[in-house]
């Protein structure tokens, strides 16, 4: 046994955890690779080759890692588990008309449960990523604090993990840039995942496409939503469109021309209305989260400001945040903010530390 301890990584294939499964090992860990297989491509109604953390390609190139270096490696089957609770509540947000956020869900509930279950069966004292975060132990409390490449920071998506399971993760990635990184990767001598170009798709849509995703998943959706209207805030209808599921708020492209700009504002499921609005109709400035989740502290005074993130390419904003109770807070921000999306995630900070979050309401 490594005086370290032993950790189990979960290597995606890609650059990232491939460099924290290395880091890890040349630090003295005694390192196990997990790949995690979430998701079949077919089953989502794709017709493109298969690619992202899921492809056989993907888990062959951790597998390769872990082959050269000496480490065992495992693939972990989660497909029902991320299928039900992920995939499921992904569509069920659409059909709601809000915004979904799977990879806070998956983070929160699928992917570190299922690492630290077999975590445990493989007797590993820790787990690891290779998300660009901070984490430390301070007064009593497992703080997770932004990336030092505030471009790669993840700290957005990680804001529902728990107390207990945040005492086992490592985020080794955190202390570097992504240029450092791929620098590494050729060193180490793996150039081609320096060179393998990154995904910024949702994993289970490769190919983007959500319309058809939620229509394969959804028979009938199309027919059943088509033909409903586009109207402006004081209920003046202005147009049809193909279907509430198919918009999100803030979009422009696909509204029914005005002469000018005009964004969804409002998604009404039970009418199979979308408002639309010019872009100060967008703006807000407070809103309600559910969920709430807190990881720098047990409670938060009454009133406490912060600097809130709406979405994760979002600056943020500052503003007050209030603990209304265990399950909800209130944000009142300093200024208007844009696009305030229902199922999307607010993260509050202090500094560079992450307060924690809840969904947007």
């Amino acid at each position: 046994m490594s005086k370290h301890g032993r950790v189990l990584v979960a290597m995606s294939g890609g650059i990232d955890s491939s460099v924290t499964a290395v880091l890890l090992h040349e630090a003295g860990y005694e390192v196990i690779g997990l790949t995690m297989k979430t998701w079949d491509y077919a089953q989502a109604g794709g017709n493109k080759k298969e690619t992202g953390c899921c492809s056989l390609d993907s888990i062959n190139d951790a597998r390769a890692i872990a082959v050269r270096l000496g480490f065992p490696h495992y693939i972990l089957d989660i497909r029902e588990e991320f299928g039900d609770y992920v995939i499921d509540n992904f569509v069920e947000e659409y059909i709601a008309g809000r915004t979904p956020n799977p990879c806070v869900l998956c983070n929160t509930h699928i992917k570190w449960s299922a690492l630290l279950k077999r975590a445990d069966k493989l007797n590993c004292d820790y787990i690891a990523t290779g998300h660009y975060a901070h984490i430390r132990n301070e007064n009593n409390r497992y703080v997770i604090s932004r990336g030092t490449d505030t471009h790669k920071d993840q700290s957005y998506v990680l804001w529902g993990i728990s107390q207990q399971n945040l005492a086992r993760t490592q985020f080794p990635m955190g202390a570097f840039h992504k240029t450092e990184i791929r620098k590494m990767a050729v060193d180490m001598g793996f150039e081609e995942l320096a060179n393998k170009p990154e995904s910024y798709e949702i994993c289970f849509i490769p190919d983007n496409d959500y319309h058809g995703f939620l229509n394969h998943r959804v028979p009938g959706l199309a027919e059943k939503v088509d033909g409903g209207n586009f109207a402006l805030a004081d209920g003046t209808i202005v147009g049809q469109h193909k279907g509430y599921p198919y918009y999100t708020i803030g979009q422009r492209k696909g509204v029914v021309p005005m002469g000018e700009a005009f964004f969804v504002t409002q998604i009404i499921p039970e009418t199979n209305t979308v408002v639309i609005g010019k872009e100060e109709e967008l703006l807000g400035q407070q809103l309600t989260v559910r969920g709430l989740n807190l990881v720098k502290y047990e409670s938060l005074p009454e009133e406490i400001p912060a600097w809130i993130k709406i979405r994760y390419k979002d600056n943020g904003t500052a503003g007050m945040l209030h603990q209304l109770d265990a399950n909800h807070a209130r944000v009142f921000f300093s200024e208007p903010v844009k696009a305030i999306s229902p199922g999307q995630s607010a993260v509050f900070y202090e500094g560079n530390d992450l307060l924690g979050g809840g969904w947007i309401q």
